[in-house]
């Protein structure tokens, strides 16, 4: 499956990529990594720490999937909201979900400050404002939920809004705890880390699970074979047929990087913006001062092939960052489509297969696709060598 077509900015910055051989031996290993993205990669990081015989496996090159395409917006909010959560799955386990979010942005910025190379890992608030006026109601219960539960918010106004952003709404929410990250950065030096504590890495190397026993699970590759005490599968959007049945869908969304601002004027510490209207326009901006934005999501599975249609996506987000900023100089430095999964229910899919022993799944499907990686690595690392995680119940496969 294509994941993304167009022209992704994140790979031009990036010139010394360590490359990894393929599999061409029979080998062994406490827990074999089935994919190079951003949740294989946190996953290594993670398992790397640990006395464990790790592997990874990368059909492609590492970070060249869905991950390259990720624009780096790290959240604890989430596409759904937390009083919209406490509907669905009560006070407790909702409150808990959003916390256990805004401790995985902690634990990335802990990943990003252990690597011996810059990824461009920043601290940010985010700004979440209404596109009408109809959903003030909504961000008012959104600011009543996050305030009682002790997330950082504050509500703004209007006028308020105008003065710290530039462009007027009705009404946003400001919250504290995201963060931003150079996705392709951070996946490279994730894996050269984990490389150099220990473990192996394999790319260009596609693998079948063959048979199984009491002890492994053994896997078949053109040119070598794999025994696997343990299996984490983190093949994000790749793994459809499987993520369908639990109850998730993949779409398609574009974004664009421009080229840089000289005066990001009235844009209040640079902030990660997004909105309350679906499908949502957001932006951020890079080290160098250029904006990315995305959004446009259609309900199409492939990512786009036809290179007009990518152009004029491309242009319509240009539109949207002129509607907010008409006084930025800027053009589009480059623009992408690429697939994205959702669940039905907001979560992302964690833990042990419900039928197969030794089999994990960490399936960030969602918005905040990073950060769900980063709590899926420590559930899964506690599972692994303790056979339970306080949390694993809210983000399990069968729930």
């Amino acid at each position: 499956m294509k994941l993304h077509n167009g022209s992704l900015y994140w790979p031009k910055t990036v010139n010394d990529i360590q490359a990894y051989p393929e599999l061409q031996d029979t080998i062994t290993c406490d827990v074999l990594i089935v994919g190079g993205g951003m949740s294989g990669a946190l996953c290594a990081h993670t398992l790397s720490k640990y006395d464990l015989n790790t592997i990874v496996v990368e059909k492609r090159t590492v970070g060249s999937g869905s991950s390259s395409a990720n624009t780096g917006l790290l959240q604890f909010s989430n596409d759904t909201m937390l009083h919209e959560f406490i509907k669905k799955m009560g006070e407790e386990q909702a409150v808990r979900f959003y916390k256990m979010c805004l401790k995985a942005v902690d634990e990335l910025e802990l990943a990003a400050k252990s690597l011996p190379k810059e990824v461009d890992f920043i601290r940010r608030k985010s700004l979440y404002y209404a596109s009408t006026s109809g959903d003030k109601s909504k961000l008012k219960r959104e600011f009543k939920a996050l305030s009682k539960h002790g997330f950082p918010a504050e509500f703004l106004k209007k006028d308020e809004i105008k003065e710290r952003f530039g462009f007027e709404k009705p009404a946003a929410l400001l919250t504290d705890g995201d963060a931003e990250v150079n996705p392709y950065k951070f996946i490279q030096a994730l894996m050269e880390h984990a490389h150099q504590k220990g473990v192996r890495i394999f790319e260009n190397t596609e693998i079948e699970e063959t048979d199984r026993d009491d002890e492994y699970v053994y896997f078949q590759s053109p040119h070598g074979r794999i025994a696997a005490k343990k299996v984490i599968h983190s093949t994000g959007y790749e793994t459809i047929p499987f993520a369908k049945k639990l109850g998730a869908e993949v779409n398609r969304t574009y974004a664009i990087v421009t080229t840089p601002v000289k005066f990001l004027d009235h844009w209040e510490d640079r902030s990660l913006i997004w909105e309350t209207k679906r499908p949502y326009f957001y932006m951020r901006t890079t080290v160098d001062g250029r904006i990315v934005a995305g959004g446009l999501d259609e309900e199409k599975m492939e990512a786009p092939t036809n290179e007009e249609i990518i152009r004029e996506r491309g242009q319509r987000l240009l539109d949207k960052i002129n509607e907010h900023y008409p006084s930025y100089e800027m053009e589009v430095d480059s623009v992408w489509g690429a697939s994205f999964g959702e669940s039905d229910d907001g979560l992302p899919f964690i833990g042990k297969h419900p039928k197969k022993d030794n089999v994990y799944y960490c399936l960030g499907y969602g918005g905040n696709g990073t950060v769900y990686s980063m709590l899926g690595a420590e559930i899964l690392k506690d599972l692994i060598l303790y056979d339970s995680h306080p949390d694993a119940e809210i983000v399990r496969l069968d729930r």
